[in-house]
């Protein structure tokens, strides 16, 4: 039986320009510290692979402090900006790696609509002058694909004079993103959500921003992050990065993407019951979600893998906590009931029409039994 991927938004297979970069610097390569040819070298190809993700995310190269994945990168955000202050700001739908990181500090969080979306006001409401040290908003949600209204909350951050950071790992390489544009304080990434490898991510720094390092024990990444650079997926990053670089490349994609999904939607729209959570016209076009009135996530999950389709939910039979999805709950929609499904770099029309043809007959077996 053939496979069909349609996670992509939890991790995308790597482009095969990613791995044709990435091979020659597997068998080894020299610190990129060093001051001998073979070190000279390896610096030479981090900050060209650094160019290219600050060109491809609207940012200047000094501002891209590479991490170990978007998890790193805002716990990095959390600890420098906790210098700052006690207290932070959290909207209820931002991604555990948000929520989590900053439950040290004393949060206030912010409740989103029925469509998973923040007010800007209420986000503005919660910062408390003189004690909050940063603020979260991320650009697009990682369940339900809404894009939050991120310009309105990071100039009004601005303007205030408190820190901003933007959770941008659902976002980068499906919508366009310009840094300095957003004039945001802070912005994570990750590339495996865009066809990169795993295990390598980027931190974003306004240029001026002085920040204590999460990483301390040595001068690597102009000492705001120590540890020896992983060479081979940062080359394996910008590779990612020039790719989606390219003229009309992102464009591209997320037209192929959004055709695809919609496809999914109509589908699912086609079985009674059925509902879509998130706005799914203010969305990332790479991702949708929806509910099956009746019928829990967890065994349709399981049908629809034993007929060859690969998806997600929000519910807590698929994924390592034993509780339901914190932003299905925060918009008020059943979260055990939850399917995400979507779409990347390498989906095929196949794949969609693999899900058009399993969708139904799971469904109606699974209610049948039910009803038995």
């Amino acid at each position: 039986m053939s496979r069909h991927y349609l996670d992509h938004a939890s991790t995308s297979p790597a482009r095969p320009s990613v791995v044709e970069a990435m091979v020659p610097w597997l068998s080894g390569v020299a610190d990129p510290g060093r001051v001998h040819t073979e070190g000279r070298i390896a610096r030479a190809v981090v900050e060209d692979a650094r160019d290219r993700v600050a060109a491809f995310l609207g940012a200047r190269s000094r501002e891209v402090v590479f991490t170990s994945g978007a998890t790193e990168a805002i716990a990095a955000a959390v600890w420098g900006a906790g210098e700052r202050g006690a207290h932070m700001v959290v909207p209820a739908v931002e991604h555990s790696a948000v929520r989590d990181a900053s439950a040290r500090f004393e949060v206030t969080e912010v409740g989103v609509d029925r469509f998973g979306r923040v007010d800007p006001s209420e986000v503005v409401a919660a910062i408390r002058p003189g004690e909050t040290a940063l603020v979260h908003v991320q650009w697009a949600n990682h369940e339900v694909g809404t894009l939050q209204p991120v310009a309105e909350v990071v100039a009004a951050c601005r303007s205030r004079g408190v820190l901003v950071h933007v959770d941008a790992a659902a976002a980068a390489g499906h919508v366009p993103i310009d840094f300095v544009d957003l004039d945001a304080d802070l912005l994570s990434v990750s590339a495996h959500k865009l066809g990169g490898p795993q295990g390598i991510g980027a931190l974003l720094v306004r240029r001026g921003l002085r920040m204590r390092p999460l990483l301390v024990g040595g001068e690597q990444e102009r000492a705001r992050r120590a540890g020896m650079e992983n060479v081979p997926a940062i080359v394996g990053f910008g590779a990612a990065a020039g790719a989606l670089s390219e003229p009309g490349a992102l464009d591209g994609e997320a037209a192929r993407n959004r055709a695809q999904t919609e496809a999914v939607v109509t589908a699912a729209a086609s079985v009674s019951g059925v509902e879509a959570f998130g706005d799914i016209n203010r969305r990332v076009p790479h991702l949708v979600c929806f509910g099956v009135e009746g019928v829990e996530a967890e065994p349709v999950l399981l049908l629809l893998d034993q007929a060859g389709v690969a998806a997600h939910s929000g519910s807590s039979c698929s994924s390592e906590s034993l509780e339901p999805s914190p932003v299905l709950e925060a918009m008020g929609v059943p979260a055990e009931q939850s399917l995400r499904v979507s779409v990347g770099w390498s989906t095929t029309d196949d794949d969609i029409e693999a899900f058009v043809r399993a969708f139904p007959l799971v469904v109606d077996r699974l209610r049948s039994l039910r009803s038995q």
